[in-house]
């Protein structure tokens, strides 16, 4: 579905990524963790091109996205949702409104299939009666779940996650990683999260990436990496309060 081949990016004079491998199959949750500065976001980045690889390349399905311009590349990028740290949205406009932002610019649909398109997406993440309010009115995880509503109003065959829980405390932040497993479950979609939440990529990744130097330190199911004989893997566990000897339960369900 997308494949990094031996992608490198050098930022300030800084390898952020150094021959990067990996694959992401179609329909799973593949989640990319490591520390502050080990290339997450940037790695994310890549897959919509926001960053271009100084060598290496960047394939979603047949196409290489980091060799697209014009329409090739608007049409690869029309197959992704993007949801950002901050969610993005815009003051001045209610949750409704900024949800139907993506329906307003690139198709044409009557106000009252737009807004029944946009009142169903918001059901889907349980803000069917927000839709009035303005960002200001609704709390941090509620914004987050108003920028994925955004991300999925156009059924995007991938959706992009980058720090879906950052600055949630912990109950709001499970509640996003039940979202992810639901949306993943309901849309069929696949799934990438960039996370510095170890126990929401526990919780809800197929696989786990774990960028460390600009490489790839560990890719493993959930179970494999909690298991890892990696030093940095366990330091990064460890970090987190997370031994292999803890009793685990992935709750995403």
């Amino acid at each position: 579905m997308i494949r990094f081949e031996n992608v490198t990016k050098v930022l300030g004079g800084r390898n952020v990524l150094n021959g990067v491998d990996f694959e992401i199959e179609r329909g799973e949750t593949f989640v990319i963790v490591g520390a502050s500065g080990a290339g997450k976001s940037v790695t994310l980045k890549h897959m919509v091109r926001l960053m271009t690889p100084d060598d290496g390349r960047v394939m979603v399905g047949d196409d290489d996205i980091s060799a697209a311009f014009g329409a090739d590349l608007s049409r690869i990028r029309n197959r992704f949702g993007y949801l950002f740290q901050s969610a993005a949205l815009l003051a001045w406009l209610s949750v409704a409104e900024n949800v139907a932002l993506p329906l307003r610019e690139k198709q044409s649909l009557s106000e009252e299939e737009m807004m029944e398109r946009v009142n169903k997406t918001l059901a889907m993440v349980g803000l069917e009666k927000d839709g009035a309010k303005l960002p200001s009115e609704i709390s941090g995880g509620m914004r987050k779940r108003a920028g994925l509503a955004r991300a999925i109003i156009e059924e995007p065959e991938i959706v992009l996650y980058d720090e879906p829980t950052s600055g949630l405390d912990p109950v709001t932040s499970r509640t996003i990683d039940r979202l992810i497993g639901h949306l993943r479950e309901e849309l069929g979609v696949t799934s990438v999260v960039v996370t510095h939440d170890l126990h929401s990529a526990l919780a809800i990744g197929t696989r786990i990436a774990m960028l460390e130097q600009g490489r790839v330190a560990e890719l493993a199911t959930p179970e494999a990496f909690m298991k890892s004989s990696s030093e940095e893997v366990q330091r990064f566990l460890a970090s987190q309060y997370i031994t292999k000897e803890a009793p685990w339960e992935r709750d995403s369900k």
